[in-house]
């Protein structure tokens, strides 16, 4: 490679000179363009008396397209050179870009040679709402302490932040959340992976739950079809559903505090007091009546520790004993056994921990405690083998506390500033893998109580989300976005100047955008970052000998919430305990607590019982269906389209349907398919609906490209107790060139729209001989000329994102080959790396992944065996990425990009494993990934190869 990029231009200094009409003539592919209020006051609890896809037409804009150049690729021939990036085509070009002119600024792609049709390329290169009357207090034997100030007003994140609703002092009511929007330009440029719902519910609806799998389906005499285990299970859910409705009927509302705290104690601690972290703001808020605490690293993440628990057992036992002798000593205490707290649970794992402890006087109204733990990072294969090992994770503690189910998670997430979807993917995994076997008489129980959100997949065990207060916290380890350098970081955090910060925490983009922590809530923090810090000292690691790391905020606390305002976030700040590479965070929690009188909660239940009794004993059931026959139309790529069915219980009896699968299958419907909910049941006269939503993701989009899938399905309705109602899906595929190959693309002049799904259609209309095939997708040319002509000067470009719906417009214009608007060049950006990083196989497949080190003695070979492996497609769509992008590096004063920049926005476009591949993971992943990263910046920066 040269500097003026003539190893790409062609000519007498590029090595070999190239043939064929199309190829460059010494010009310089990067010439210019020719166009150029206050919760009530805290209350102390005391003890209750209780127990409970070729031919030539129009398109883009009605022009006829030229013919193409010539291949780019010249294998085995070292008397030929890839065509100029930046040549002109060789006929005027009419169906460009801009509607203003006919001149593209960026050569269209150039079509393959017969006699050059072989594989290898030149060898030279390579809510409820809250109760109806104040929470009742419960009087403590000692002091009331001071009134609590104003609490931090708390974040709920779906597209912008928002804040809860607390109650209001006086009346009880909920004051209107305070929205406070994200910019755009804090938005994650990360991958959308499968994120977890925030409940189990919402969840296993967009999944389709299966109910009664352990059970079969009974056949009687005269053809109905029963299933008893299912009968009952959507029995008890209805009942559940009416009792909630009624609960403040036999429900007390009480008050207390819960204090959560974290810390990431890197494998230190010995005899330092810890009352400035538990105990700090008990002058204020008074002691809480429930103490959680988590730690993270107690011990190092080696694989020694991973793999023996002897040292965590220790650590966890000398933490617990710290945290125990703090809470009880005398000066806490003021030699009160009421003041004392009591160990309810601890459960650790490797380096994890979380301890719970409750005040004295109200140990006899907890029970159910049970705990778990789930074990996922690097160390992962020991954790999947074992399920119960990982050097990531977290641990969980479950209990009952009065008539209130609350659950406490405390997790260490995927490190590493640039690893988000790492994190996302461990959350997931906590969250739908953490399990409590509490018992069926305590599922029973909490069903009587309505504190559960979906308990019908298990008769004996309960999730994170079915319980009314979920608190989650830790050391989750989302950074500061990475478009603010590393030393923007440390300054605005030793200032103490948050605001450009917070913007850009990763954790509030990600949950901002829906990817993490879906309907957690999150209270505003005004404290500096908690990592990362010399340990011993108040000073942010900047040791010339140590690693420079971002500050961040990787130590948070957020919460779950059945009826939000049954929580009040009191405060949300930091201890300056310094002995660690983080701080420890805390909050306090006002919570609303049920204290149920068990005799009115049985004439209510009895009420309901005696009600569903009455319908039950008349006859069959029936239902009606307002159509059983849906059409979808045309279903475009990325877009979900949802239609309902409405169901209307038409008999005198309760009506109970689910979704069954059909036979020799065990899925309820196809996989581009979701239906909502899947069972349900109706009393006479009701009706709900049902919705189902069609969503073409890439895995769709390449079997219905392919003819392996066609949107079509069939799917069974079983009424209990009565017949089956038979739903046909259909739907029709607007094809896209998001989600094909660049070999199928590269063979369609037409636009995709246009070019048949059916194969044996396409054959009869198109001659698919890749003899005259273009060198690379004419889409993506599109787009690189385009952005090319806006403007490579615009500031952040690619870092950016772009407009949504303009993003959504561009695609269509790709798809139906309409020109371009006057789009955002950023929008443009956002399509180019959303196209290649949607193609159905990558460019660069993980074959070609480096296995050794990478180094300066060594890349130039790693380079040239790279190139020489790729395929002719892939290699000529690498080669004009890569060229492009050189020119757009030429503009890094202005459009602020750098090398390092590009080559992971290539490597995150180019270099994606389909499928997550389950091979890539921990260590070995991020190794190899680093070295195709080094690859991409060598490719970008050298001279010559």
């Amino acid at each position: 490679m040269s500097n003026d990029a003539s190893w790409l231009t062609g000519g007498p200094d590029g090595g070999h000179q190239g043939q064929g009409q199309g190829q460059g003539q010494g010009n310089d592919w990067a010439a210019p363009p020719a166009n150029n209020n206050n919760p009530p006051q805290p209350l102390q609890l005391q003890p209750h008396q209780q127990q409970q896809q070729q031919q030539q037409q129009p398109f883009y804009g009605g022009q006829q397209p030229p013919p193409p150049p010539q291949m780019m690729i010249m294998p085995n021939n070292q008397n030929q050179q890839p065509a100029s990036y930046g040549a002109p085509p060789p006929n005027p070009v009419n169906y460009n870009n801009n509607p203003a002119t006919n001149n593209p600024t960026f050569p269209p792609p150039m079509q393959l040679q017969q006699q050059q049709q072989q594989q290898h390329p030149p060898q030279y290169q390579q809510q409820q709402p809250p109760p109806p009357m104040p929470p009742t207090p419960l009087v403590a034997n000692y002091p009331q302490p001071a009134p609590a100030p104003a609490p931090p007003r708390a974040v709920s994140m779906s597209t912008s932040y928002q804040s809860s609703s607390s109650l209001n002092n006086t009346t009880g009511s909920r004051t209107p959340p305070t929205n406070t929007t994200l910019s755009s330009s804090s938005r994650s440029k990360t991958p959308n992976t499968n994120n977890a719902s925030s409940s189990n519910s919402a969840q296993n609806a967009e999944k389709g739950i299966i109910i009664a799998p352990r059970a079969l389906d009974e056949e009687t005499q005269d053809g109905r079809i029963r299933n008893r285990e299912a009968s009952t299970k959507i029995r008890d859910a209805w009942i559940y559903k009416q009792i909630r409705a009624r609960q403040d009927e036999f429900t007390h509302y009480k008050q207390g505090r819960v204090f959560v705290g974290t810390w990431n104690v890197n494998a230190k601690g010995k005899d330092e007091k810890l009352d400035s972290w538990l105990c700090a703001d008990w002058h204020t808020h008074g002691p809480p009546d429930i103490v959680v605490v988590g730690f993270q690293e107690m011990v190092d993440l080696n694989a020694v520790n991973v793999a023996v628990e002897n040292k965590s057992q220790s650590r966890s036992a000398f933490w617990t004993e710290r945290i125990r002798g703090t809470l009880n000593s005398r000066q806490n205490t003021l030699g009160d056994p009421m003041r004392t707290y009591t160990e309810l649970a601890t459960k650790y794992l490797v380096g994890l921990l979380v301890c719970v402890f409750v005040k004295a006087p109200h140990k006899p109204r907890v029970k159910y405690v049970h705990t778990d733990s789930v074990g996922v990072g690097v160390m992962g294969v020991m954790g999947c083998v074992m399920g119960v090992m990982g050097n990531k994770g977290g641990v969980s503690i479950r209990l009952q506390f009065y008539d209130s189910t609350l659950c406490f998670i405390c997790t260490h997430l995927a490190a590493h500033r640039e690893n988000i979807v790492g994190r996302n993917a461990d959350f997931a995994n906590v969250f739908n893998k953490t399990s409590f076997e509490i018992g069926q008489d305590a599922v029973q129980e909490v069903i009587r109580l309505g504190s559960m959100s979906q308990w019908a997949n298990s008769a004996n065990a309960v999730g994170a989300a079915d319980h009314d207060l979920v608190f989650w916290f830790g050391d989750l380890n989302y950074r500061v976005d990475e478009s603010i350098p590393t030393e923007r970081v440390l300054e605005l955090s030793k200032a103490n100047m948050l605001e450009e910060l917070i913007e850009h925490d990763q954790l509030n983009i990600e949950r901002a955008a829906g990817r993490v922590f879906r309907d957690f809530e999150e209270g505003l923090f005004d404290f500096k970052p908690t990592y990362k810090y010399q340990p011993g000292t108040d000073l942010y690691e900047e040791r010339p000998d140590k690693k420079l790391r971002a500050p961040a905020w990787c130590d948070r606390i957020l919460w779950l919430a059945q009826d939000p305002g049954h929580v009040a976030q009191l405060n949300y700040v930091r201890s300056e305990l310094n002995i660690s590479d983080h701080k420890p965070v805390m909050s306090t929690f006002l919570v609303t607590v049920k204290d149920v009188i068990l005799t009115k909660r049985d004439s209510v239940y009895e009420e309901v019982m005696k009600m569903l009794d009455t319908y039950e004993n008349n006859s069959l059931p029936m239902v009606s269906l307002d159509r059983i026959n849906l059409d979808f139309g045309e279903v475009r790529y990325d877009q979900r389209v949802t239609l309902p069915i409405v169901i209307t219980n038409t008999g005198q009896v309760v009506a109970q349907f689910r979704l069954h699968p059909k036979v020799d299958e065990s899925a309820l419907c196809k996989p581009w398919l979701t239906v909502s909910p899947t069972y349900g049941m109706l009393i006479p006269g009701e009706q709900t609906e049902i919705e189902l939503t069609i969503t073409i993701d890439n895995s769709t989009a390449h079997k219905l490209n392919t003819s392996r899938e066609i949107l079509e399905d069939i799917l069974i309705l079983r009424l209990e107790n009565g017949r089956d109602y038979y739903i046909s899906v259909t739907g029709k595929y607007a094809r896209s060139c998001f989600g094909m190959s660049v070999n199928e693309l590269v063979l369609y002049t037409a636009p995709i729209r246009e070019v048949p799904l059916d194969p044996i259609l396409r054959a009869e209309k198109y001659d698919l001989n890749s003899r005259a095939a273009m060198c690379v997708p004419k889409e993506m040319w599109r787009i690189v000329d385009a952005i090319y002509e806006r403007g490579l000067d615009e500031r952040d470009l690619f870092t950016a994102v772009g407009d949504p719906d303009e993003v959504y417009q561009i695609r269509e214009c790709l798809d139906t080959g309409a020109a371009f608007e006057n789009f955002s060049v950023h929008s443009m950006a956002e399509v180019l790396t959303s196209f290649l990083s949607n193609m159905s196989s990558p460019i660069v497949p993980v074959s070609l992944f480096p296995t050794l080190d990478i180094d300066a003695q060594n890349i130039q070979m790693f380079t040239r065996k790279f190139l020489e492996d790729m395929l002719p497609v892939p290699y000529n769509v690498f080669i004009y990425i890569i060229s492009f992008f050189r020119e757009v590096l030429t503009h890094r004063q202005r459009n602020r990009l750098s090398p390092a920049k590009v080559a992971r926005i290539l490597c995150n476009c180019l270099v994606w494993s389909p499928q997550g591949n389950a091979e890539e993971s921990g260590n070995s992943s991020n190794q190899r990934r680093g070295n195709m990263q080094q690859l991409m910046l060598h490719f970008l920066e050298t001279n010559s190869i």
